[in-house]
C-alpha cells in the first residue's frame, strides 16, 4: 500500500504479522511510511518543538501495545490516535500552550513550500495573512472541533479514517466538522469585516 506521504508498504497486514510472529525490524516499515505524516498530525495539534519526541513516543507506545491493534483494521489512524493523545500529554504536562503563529511556521516548515520562490511577494504576503487567520480561526474552536478539521482536511483522512483516528463514530465526525466549518466560516467573514473578535 503506497501512503499519501509516499512511504510504501506492501501490506500493512502481512507487516504487523511478522512483527508480532517476533520479527521487530519489520516495524520500521511502518515506521518509514508513517513518519511524515505522525509528524504532520503532532505539529498541528501543538507539539511545536517537541513533535519528533512526541512522535518517537507515539511510535514506541504503537510498538508495545501492537498486540492490542486489532486485526483488518488501517494502521494510520490508530497511530494517529496515539499522536494526539501523546501531543495533548506533552502539551498538558508541559503546562503551556503554544502560539499560533510558531505552530503555523513549524507546520509550513514541516511541509513542501506552498508558494514557489518566483511568486510576487505581494501575492505570497496574502498567502501567509489567510493563513494566519485560518490558524487563529482554528485555535478559536473548541479542542473537538479543531481536531476533527486538523485531522480530515490537514492530515488529508477521509471520514472512516477520521472517525477511527479520533475514536469517534462515524456520524458525530460528520457532524462537529458541519459545526466546525460553519464556526471557522463565520469566524474569519467576522476577521475579514475588519471586527478581529472571534465569535
Amino acid at each position: 500500500m503506497r501512503t499519501r506521504e509516499g512511504g510504501l508498504v506492501d501490506d500493512e497486514a502481512v507487516v504487523i504479522a511478522r512483527v508480532r510472529a517476533g520479527e521487530p525490524e519489520a516495524y520500521a516499515e511502518l515506521v518509514r511510511a508513517h513518519t511524515a505524516v505522525a509528524l504532520r498530525a503532532a505539529v498541528a495539534c501543538g507539539a511545536g518543538p517537541d513533535a519528533e519526541d512526541v512522535v518517537q513516543q507515539a511510535f514506541f507506545k504503537a510498538y508495545r501495545t501492537l498486540g492490542r491493534f486489532r486485526e483488518g483494521s488501517a494502521f494510520r489512524p490508530w497511530l494517529l490516535r496515539i499522536v494526539a493523545n501523546e501531543t495533548r500529554n506533552t502539551v498538558r504536562s508541559a503546562g503551556r500552550r503554544r502560539a499560533v503563529h510558531d505552530r503555523e511556521a513549524d507546520l509550513l516548515g514541516a511541509a513542501e513550500p506552498l508558494i514557489p520562490e518566483s511568486a510576487d511577494p505581494a501575492v505570497a504576503a496574502e498567502a501567509r495573512e489567510r493563513s494566519r487567520r485560518l490558524w487563529e480561526a482554528l485555535d478559536g474552536l473548541a479542542e473537538d472541533h479543531r481536531l476533527v478539521v486538523i485531522h480530515r482536511y490537514l492530515l488529508e483522512l477521509d471520514e472512516t479514517e477520521t472517525a477511527l483516528a479520533l475514536g469517534w463514530p462515524r456520524g458525530t465526525v460528520k457532524s462537529r466538522l458541519s459545526r466546525a466549518l460553519k464556526k471557522l466560516g463565520r469566524v474569519l467573514e467576522e476577521g475579514l469585516e475588519g471586527g478581529g473578535e472571534r465569535g
